[in-house]
């Protein structure tokens, strides 16, 4: 399971072994909840299978869907993960799911032991800031259907396993134009 998430890099059988013992598989049901707001967050999470989100919810009770991940993805609150802060995002299981889980304590420690380790973190941060920035920028400046379609290529074949509401919220809309924008692509 570990040389999956590392694949690309080549490791020893020692660093291997030093990596296996920093991740915990746990394994979670649809609707679970892996973490709630305003709680201390201590550990990134590798989607080893599954599909789960990240939200957060405003004043006013509305839930704003920041993040899917699925199979070979990574999703924390990294608001609390790097500022040591409490949560504000919350992260949910949208099906059943199995997770490796690593500790900020252990990622530090096995960035000092294994350099390249850090490197392919820091390559993985580096792709996800990137991505984003891509999205508020989408969201500053393009319409609500070619958010849709960039959605669909940056997930391709989600649809079939999350709520409709949730693709709205991540999109920013509501249900009623996603099912108009999905409408108006099916004619041509």
């Amino acid at each position: 399971m570990i040389l999956e998430i590392f694949k690309g890099i080549t490791l020893t059988k020692q660093e291997t072994d030093r990596i296996e013992g920093t991740f915990k598989k746990v394994h979670f049901k649809k609707g679970d909840i892996i973490l709630h707001t305003n709680e201390t967050v201590t550990h990134q999470y590798y989607v080893y299978s599954g599909c789960l989100r990240t939200y957060f919810i405003d004043p006013q009770g509305k839930e704003h869907t920041i993040q899917f991940a699925i199979k070979d993805w990574w999703i924390s609150d990294y608001i609390g993960y790097f500022s040591e802060t409490k949560s504000v995002l919350t992260i949910a299981c949208i099906e059943d799911a199995t997770l490796l889980k690593i500790a900020k304590k252990d990622v530090e420690e096995t960035y000092d032991q294994i350099p390249k380790i850090e490197r392919f973190f820091r390559k993985k941060m580096e792709r996800s800031f990137v991505s984003f920035q891509k999205r508020i920028l989408a969201n500053l400046s393009q319409s609500a259907k070619e958010r849709y379609i960039n959605f669909t290529k940056a997930y391709p074949n989600i649809e079939q396993q999350v709520k409709n509401y949730h693709i709205a919220s991540y999109l920013g809309i509501t249900t009623e134009s996603l099912s108009r924008i999905r409408k108006e692509i099916a004619k041509k």
